[in-house]
C-alpha cells in the first residue's frame, strides 16, 4: 500500500442536498483552500465582488495576505495542471 502524500492534500466535495451549490475543495496540512471563484460560488455572488472584498479585507489588515493565501496545483477539466492561488 502507497502512503499518501500529505503535501498533495485531498479533494473533498461538498453540495447541497438539491445540488445547487457543488464545491471541489482541497485539504492540504489541516486547512482548506478555496479559489476566490469557489468563494464567490460559496456566497452566492460573482467572482470580481469577491475579489473586490477580498482585496478591501488586506488592505485594511483584516487579513495578512501572506499567511491565507497558497499556490496550490490544480487538474482542471481539460487534464492540464494549472498553479492557482487559493485562499
Amino acid at each position: 500500500m502507497k502512503k499518501s502524500d500529505p503535501d498533495k492534500g485531498k479533494i473533498l466535495i461538498y453540495q447541497t442536498s438539491k445540488k445547487e451549490v457543488e464545491l471541489r475543495v482541497r485539504l492540504k496540512h489541516e486547512t482548506l483552500w478555496l479559489s476566490q471563484a469557489q468563494i464567490a460560488k460559496l456566497f452566492g455572488t460573482q467572482r470580481p465582488a469577491g475579489t473586490k472584498h477580498l482585496g478591501n479585507i488586506f488592505k485594511t489588515g483584516g487579513l495578512d495576505k501572506n499567511s491565507v493565501c497558497s499556490v496550490l496545483e490544480h487538474t482542471a477539466s481539460d487534464g492540464k495542471i494549472y498553479q492557482t492561488k487559493f485562499l
